[in-house]
């Protein structure tokens, strides 16, 4: 700092305040100041800085999922790119962190606790994950991504209408004639599942169809997909439409289909939810699914943790972002 304000000429101070954005700085100051900092490479010292902001400038994305599944799945994967832009695009350093059981929690809990980051953003889908818990006690903002374990009040909830999207495609299945509509649901400790499978079983039942034996359940994987259409298939030959719970899910319904024989829509239509930029439209055919949107989920995660930091008194709530139906080849 001595040497940026001798070189540019001014008071260490005044430095100081031009360096930290300070309005009582006139611009000649400010501009002669910033030119000397980056002519000598001078960056503040952000563990200093924080001792009197009291402010790390990291914020901290937590994944609660095994590791090896979170590095297969297209939707964490975009949950990650897009936290990444939205931090920056805020002035924040992303640390991701992944919890895999409870040696990751108690690690977790005790990097968060020790005012490594200013806030987190949690995605911690499984019912019975004991970190959402955990959590509530912390001194800091927490925004979760979706609902988190059993805990429903009190926490800031960013999510996006599973039943409503369920109901968008059944919908769309029983306006082109289908009348036997399956689904592979994803697993059942999981809300954003739990809500998918309700809006189809619902919508099947209000459009006066019988839903019985024509739900399978699945791990979100390929191979979950693939072994949930073959049980299906053998139990129900005659289905003629089958919605899924997941893009990837859906890719493996789609390698059973196409190796029973199934023509696809004219035998068997297929949707799935998430809509993947990168995984529907790839399909063989490509796949109309549910559109929702990672970046725009993580965009208001941020959103809400930013304006909590700045102290604006955000009351806890469950926002719920729309989603819309991507018609394609398989429906």
């Amino acid at each position: 700092m001595e040497d940026v304000a001798a070189f540019a000429g001014v008071s260490r101070s005044t430095a100081s305040r031009a360096l930290n954005d300070d309005a009582y700085v006139s611009a000649r100051s400010k501009e002669k100041v910033l030119a000397a900092a980056k002519d000598l490479g001078y960056f503040p010292n952000q563990a200093a800085r924080s001792l009197v902001t009291r402010r790390t400038g990291a914020i901290a994305l937590v994944l609660s999922e095994p590791e090896a599944r979170l590095l297969d799945d297209p939707y964490r994967t975009a949950v990650m790119r897009a936290g990444y832009r939205e931090l920056a695009d805020v002035g924040s350093q992303m640390v991701l962190m992944f919890v895999d059981g409870g040696e990751d929690l108690a690690r977790t809990m005790r990097f968060l606790e020790g005012g490594h980051v200013d806030g987190a953003l949690v995605f911690a889908p499984h019912r019975a994950d004991p970190l959402p818990k955990a959590l509530k006690g912390l001194r800091m903002p927490v925004v979760f991504g979706g609902q988190a374990g059993n805990i429903r009040r009190g926490m800031h909830v960013v999510d996006f209408d599973n039943k409503g999207g369920a109901r968008q495609a059944v919908e769309h299945l029983v306006k082109t004639g289908r009348t036997r509509i399956a689904t592979i649901a994803g697993p059942q400790d999981q809300t954003a599942a739990v809500q998918r499978l309700a809006g189809w079983r619902a919508t099947v039942v209000a459009a006066g169809l019988d839903p019985a034996d024509l739900s399978e359940e699945a791990d979100f994987t390929l191979a979950g997909g693939t072994d949930a259409m073959d049980r299906l298939l053998a139990r129900r030959p005659d289905l003629d439409a089958v919605f899924v719970a997941s893009d990837m899910m859906a890719a493996g319904a789609l390698r059973t289909l196409t190796a029973a024989g199934r023509k696809i829509p004219d035998d068997v239509a297929v949707i799935s939810f998430d809509d993947h930029a990168a995984l529907a439209p790839a399909m063989n055919p490509p796949l109309t699914s549910v559109h929702q949107d990672p970046r725009a989920q993580v965009r208001q995660m941020v959103e809400t943790l930013t304006g909590l930091l700045a102290g604006q008194e955000i009351p806890p709530r469950s926002h719920v972002l729309p989603v819309s139906l991507t018609v394609r080849e398989s429906a």
